[in-house]
């Protein structure tokens, strides 16, 4: 960016207010100016970083839930951190194969909604290339120590997420292309991510937390529907068939509504045959949330933005987007207090 747009005289508290909003619009505040942490948090789109982190943390309160005494702390939160790096890794990754192939344009959805590192001028091919490269060796670094702790499965986990980060939009797969994008992230940010936290904190992996994992990971899903319904005319005239592209609209719209409803009862049910414990029901205090959401997916998005709305032209992901917090927060809220009180069941479990 340009030197208007980057100050290092800015005072922390101007810095932090722009790095929390960032964080929650993946631009810039109006008028502000950019810093170092800004300039990366938005090249890695770290406004997204929340599912990540959820998952991770999902995982872990799952085996201490299960077994506190067989956490090992450390490795826990170091997978956690190297879940978040690789993300940085897959949105870079993202933005490098699309721009290379042909997909992100100046007009095209990528590019209007938040800053694209190379064609807003904030980085070269060459420094993205760069630093897909450093995060991965950070990623690498991280799995030598945790498969040296807990043995090799932990690198099978770890390469199913690097084969749908890659070839999410790399060539020759390009999952995205072919309706793929969608399971992919469904598998990744749920049993890869939930159940691979699980096995590098406690070494073991019960069949539950397969079965666990996925509601969150059914609500990160309705995230890429929300955000592959706001580009279904952009994509399909570029020929890129996501799922959205290939059912429809109306069709889309409506599977993600389903799945982001499925949420509730597959959390309740693993509460009363007791995977997860009693406390994980608060989730349905996310309800009032959903009714909105539903009620959003119900109509047809806006001719205009609202006023300071700062992801146009996203509209339902948004939606979507802000659902899968308020539910992720509540069930990492109902796991945290099955972990502090243990002892607290339902009457038949």
């Amino acid at each position: 960016m340009g030197d208007s747009r980057y100050d290092r005289r800015m005072s922390f508290a101007q810095r932090f207010a722009t790095w929390r909003y960032v964080i929650n619009t993946a631009n810039l505040p109006a008028g502000a100016r950019m810093d170092g942490v800004s300039k990366w948090l938005i090249i890695t789109r770290a406004a997204v970083f929340s599912m990540t982190l959820t998952s991770g943390l999902i995982g872990g309160l799952l085996a201490i839930g299960a077994d506190a005494a067989k956490v090992n702390y450390w490795w826990l939160a170091l997978s956690v951190v190297g879940l978040v790096v690789a993300h940085a890794s897959n949105n870079m990754i993202n933005d490098y194969f699309d721009l290379e192939g042909g997909v992100d344009t100046d007009d095209y959805v990528r590019a209007l909604y938040a800053p694209h590192p190379i064609l807003s001028g904030m980085l070269t091919k060459g420094q993205l290339a760069a630093a897909i490269v450093a995060a991965n060796a950070v990623d690498f670094a991280i799995l030598v120590v945790l498969v040296a702790a807990r043995g090799p499965l932990v690198a099978a986990f770890a390469l199913g997420g690097l084969f749908v980060s890659v070839f999410y939009v790399a060539p020759p797969i390009r999952l995205k292309f072919h309706g793929l994008g969608e399971p992919g992230v469904f598998v990744v940010w749920g049993p890869l991510m939930i159940g691979g936290t699980y096995y590098a904190a406690t070494g073991s992996l019960p069949a539950w937390v397969w079965v666990a994992s996925l509601p969150y990971a059914i609500l990160v899903t309705t995230v890429l529907f929300g955000k592959h319904i706001d580009k279904i005319a952009a994509d399909g005239a570029r020929g890129v068939h996501t799922l959205p592209v290939i059912l429809g609209e109306a069709h889309s719209k409506l599977v993600a509504q389903v799945l982001m409803i499925a949420f509730y009862p597959i959390v309740v049910g693993a509460a009363l045959v007791g995977w997860t414990g009693p406390f994980v029901i608060l989730t349905l205090l996310g309800v009032p949330r959903l009714v909105q959401v539903l009620g959003v997916y119900a109509k047809p998005r806006p001719a205009e933005p609202p006023p300071n709305y700062p992801v146009w032209p996203l509209w339902f992901v948004s939606a979507a987007f802000v659902h899968t917090r308020r539910a992720g927060g509540l069930l990492i809220l109902g796991l945290l207090l099955n972990a502090i009180l243990p002892h607290v069941r339902l009457p038949w479990t």
